[in-house]
């Protein structure tokens, strides 16, 4: 096991995470792209979700009331929020406890009973605890051990469930743009927050996902206007991408 690695933790990612973590609600700070991102990828997430789930209720404003939603590397909790408030019984697991602390107290302000847990990925996975829905958004990218990663997750999806995975793409444009341009030129972050040689191709995903029985269902390309800096849904998937994988039922 590498000294910057233990289990799926990658310990340089986890200490830069720990360092920005009392900035996690800072809407204009180092992750205002996942604040700006959120909307986008909620109601893609929704609409997946009302496809293969039948208690779906779109028109209601409780309408994940029933569905029990895994957010993994939840950090400060914008996404497992935004699932919560929808109705949705959330869980949110990190391996940086601070991110965990913010997290704990921000839902506790708005009223939100989420299960927040520190926890790696691996160790919940042999619980034998089971989802309706796993998110892995914006954190295959930071893990030490991909396959391990996504090992772990596909087991705590439940037969017919869902898988979200999101992130960037290892191409020659996301370089330019997430790491580049992101970072370098136009400081939307912080320097250091990616490594290009940790972005993962949808291929890699379909392939690392089929002895898991996780077949690919869905997937859409992410883009952001770089003068506005919103985002929006793209054909292409070269720079960051969603993918929505589901697993079958079990045979009888």
């Amino acid at each position: 096991m590498s000294e910057q690695t233990r289990g799926t933790l990658d310990l340089e990612d986890a200490a830069r995470f720990e360092r920005l973590a009392s900035l996690w609600w800072d809407v204009d700070g180092p992750f205002r792209p996942l604040h700006r991102m959120n909307e986008l990828r909620v109601q893609w997430i929704l609409s997946e979700i009302h496809k293969h789930f039948d208690q779906y209720e779109p028109e209601s404003a409780n309408r994940l009331a029933g569905l029990t939603v895994l957010d993994v590397g939840c950090g400060g909790g914008i996404l497992s929020e935004a699932m919560a408030r929808l109705g949705a019984t959330v869980t949110g697991i990190d391996v940086v406890e601070k991110n965990l602390k913010i997290a704990r107290h921000h839902a506790e302000k708005g009223g939100l009973a989420i299960d927040y847990r520190s926890i790696a990925v691996e160790d919940l996975s042999r619980t034998g605890q089971v989802f309706d829905v796993v998110l892995n958004m914006e954190v295959v990218e930071h893990v030490g051990d991909l396959p391990l990663f996504l090992k772990s997750a596909a087991k705590l999806v439940r037969p017919t469930g869902l898988m979200f995975v999101a992130t960037l793409n290892r191409t020659a444009i996301s370089y330019l743009v997430a790491i580049i341009g992101a970072e370098y030129i136009f400081g939307w972050l912080p320097r250091g927050t990616h490594q290009w040689r940790k972005f993962v191709s949808p291929k890699e995903l379909v392939l690392l996902l089929q002895p898991e029985r996780l077949k690919l269902v869905s997937s859409t390309g992410v883009w952001m206007n770089p003068f506005t800096q919103a985002f929006y849904r793209v054909p292409s998937m070269a720079v960051n991408f969603i993918t929505c994988f589901q697993k079958p039922q079990d045979p009888l």
